[in-house]
């Protein structure tokens, strides 16, 4: 049997699904100073790190399986076709896989409103959002209703019913706010209601934003700066968001979007 992670259900990493390997780690390193190491689910995919901390990682399989670039979180679970067959059972898409790695199997979905996200089943991974402390990657979905995809979710996730402590899903200022046992303040994931599928802005379509932390106001104005010298550009203003935290959501060259903090 494959190690538990801490809490089924939870936020367990975040995976950028690229195009090329070399061109990405470039950029991702000039804007963000992130350095990179090989990755044990294969040659196509590099660890992404900060001061030696895992914070994500990429993988160069967007052309192969023939969809867009994009930042994924991905929620551990601990039967991944079960998982495939309550998301199908609910009007969802399985887009991508079961996908069998040496470390486990994965899986990307699609939800109602169109939002991908993926489950994995397998040895813990570095559980970058469901750790303890203050994690480097911050997610929130952005979705016609925050209450039905809290529903979705947790029904799919199966919240609460695992046996390993589930997640707590609170509704706090206009948002579904979800948090492990590890602790009150521990939150490791938002839903906001407001998404347009049709919005010219794909900041504004429903999605999961995946954010990562910079060093101060300046240094976000440098990030996009540097992104906008290599082929990215910004696509959401700076703005301060409900927990008082200045962002800018920011396009890779390929069109991966991602944000960042300033904490």
């Amino acid at each position: 049997m494959a190690p538990r992670h801490p809490v089924f259900g939870a936020p367990c990493w975040a995976s950028l699904l690229a195009r090329d390997l070399a061109d990405t780690r470039n950029f991702y390193g000039a804007v963000l100073g992130w350095t990179f190491r090989p990755a044990r689910t294969g040659d196509q995919f590099v660890v992404a790190e900060t001061d030696g901390v895992p914070v994500a990682s990429i993988g160069a399989l967007a052309s192969a399986l023939r969809i867009a670039v994009a930042w994924t979180p991905y929620f551990v679970v601990s039967d991944v076709d079960a998982t495939a067959a309550r998301i199908r059972e609910r009007s969802a898409t399985v887009a991508v896989g079961p996908l069998s790695f040496e470390m486990g199997r994965a899986a990307l979905a699609a939800d109602r409103d169109g939002a991908v996200f993926g489950f994995w089943e397998g040895e813990p991974l570095p559980d970058v959002t469901a750790r303890r402390g203050a994690p480097p990657v911050r997610l929130e979905l952005r979705t016609h209703d925050a209450i039905a995809s809290a529903i979705f979710y947790g029904e799919v996730l199966r919240w609460a019913e695992d046996g390993s402590g589930g997640i707590d899903v609170s509704y706090e200022k206009d948002a579904v706010v979800l948090r492990t046992g590890h602790g009150p303040g521990h939150v490791v994931a938002r839903m906001s209601s407001g998404g347009v599928e049709a919005a010219l802005n794909p900041h504004l379509r429903p999605r999961w934003h995946v954010a990562f932390p910079v060093d101060g106001v300046r240094s976000l104005g440098a990030a996009a700066e540097t992104a906008e010298k290599l082929g990215g550009g910004v696509v959401a203003v700076k703005e301060r968001g409900r927990d008082g935290v200045e962002q800018v959501t920011l396009r890779d060259p390929d069109g991966g979007l991602f944000t960042l903090t300033d904490r």
